[in-house]
């Protein structure tokens, strides 16, 4: 029970906290190539099971964290007690670390002014924090940008930012990186964030804690966006399902 990685559906999840994944982060500077960090929830991983580029290209990170309770005890099935690290709180931290360390942030995606505005609000909780923010026009599911994605990738490549925070929502920003990650030299950690910018910005507020830490924000999502549903229910039912029978069958192969 003490390994921090289990298999599902063909991905290799990584269980660490956010201690173990700062301290990976304080090495990248000294690697030939960025640290890609890959918040790893239910849907990824359904989309994942469907899709095999997709899944290829998250297996070019080199850390598939667990975002999300239903992963955590998904885990626990397998026999791996993993720690669970929500997304919007390790990009915080990262952030604080940019901010502690005086590097510089790249904030890209998000709905029109998102970015701004999240930037904005993390410049307020840190006044030095040295950032930009890019809109990044439109991009499809295979990662591929419009001619203002063209431009902002450009940009982003003169600014040089040291983190880059990726905000498509998957499987777009995870496509993205694989995709362009090498025309961003300066970049040393690499992360696709979904929503993050949105609870930033103040745009959405989060759960409560308590909430949060009993596996139930998807219950908070539905109460206060009744438009997620499908994707609700995805996470809620669907994995599950899939993953218990990948799970009976796997057991039933090595009886």
């Amino acid at each position: 029970m003490n390994s921090p990685s289990f298999d599902c559906f063909g991905v290799r999840i990584d269980g660490l906290d956010a201690g173990d994944i700062l301290r990976r982060a304080d090495e990248a500077p000294a690697l030939s190539f960025p640290l890609w960090i890959v918040t790893t929830n239910p849907e990824i991983l359904l989309y994942a099971r469907a899709n095999t580029q997709y899944r290829d290209a998250i297996h070019l990170a080199d850390l598939r964290i667990v975002d999300g309770f239903g992963l955590q005890l998904a885990g626990l099935l397998r026999g791996r007690r993993l720690r669970r690290t929500a997304g919007v709180d390790l990009a915080q931290r990262l952030v604080d670390r940019a901010a502690e360390r005086g590097d510089t942030v790249a904030f890209v995606g998000g709905g029109p002014g998102v970015a701004s505005q999240a930037l904005e609000r993390q410049r307020e909780r840190h006044p030095a924090l040295k950032g930009y923010a890019f809109e990044g026009g439109r991009v499809n599911n295979a990662g591929e940008g419009d001619t203002q994605s063209e431009e902002m990738r450009h940009q982003v490549s003169i600014a040089g930012p040291d983190v880059l925070f990726v905000a498509f929502g998957h499987p777009k920003q995870e496509m993205w990186i694989a995709r362009y990650l090498h025309e961003f030299p300066s970049v040393r950690i690499v992360m696709g964030v979904g929503g993050t910018f949105d609870y930033w910005s103040g745009r959405t507020p989060r759960a409560p804690r308590w909430m949060r830490s009993h596996g139930l924000e998807w219950m908070y999502r539905l109460f206060r966006q009744p438009g997620r549903i499908k994707r609700i229910l995805q996470a809620v039912f669907i994995f599950p399902f899939f993953f218990l029978i990948d799970l009976f069958r796997s057991s039933t192969h090595l009886r």
